[in-house]
């Protein structure tokens, strides 16, 4: 299991899943991120959090701990 936290910058994947629970995953799936959604991965600050995304045509920064929530591959 890939997680987004891995993939590196000039990476595009593909969204397979999407773990954790309640509000957590909502807020995750409010932003966009979705089950077969393409991200790709634009640029990583100098300690790797955020990360930021380019998701259905607009620009996101994730944390790194929403990234390990996003299975992809």
């Amino acid at each position: 299991m890939k997680t987004l936290k891995e993939a590196r910058v000039g990476d595009t994947v593909q969204v397979v899943k999407l773990h954790g629970e309640g509000a957590v995953k909502r807020r995750i799936m409010d932003m966009g991120i979705t089950k077969g959604t393409l991200l790709h991965v634009r640029k990583v600050a100098p300690l790797g959090d955020p990360m930021e995304l380019n998701v259905r045509g607009y620009e996101l920064s994730v944390r790194k701990a929403d990234a390990e929530m996003v299975e992809v591959q």
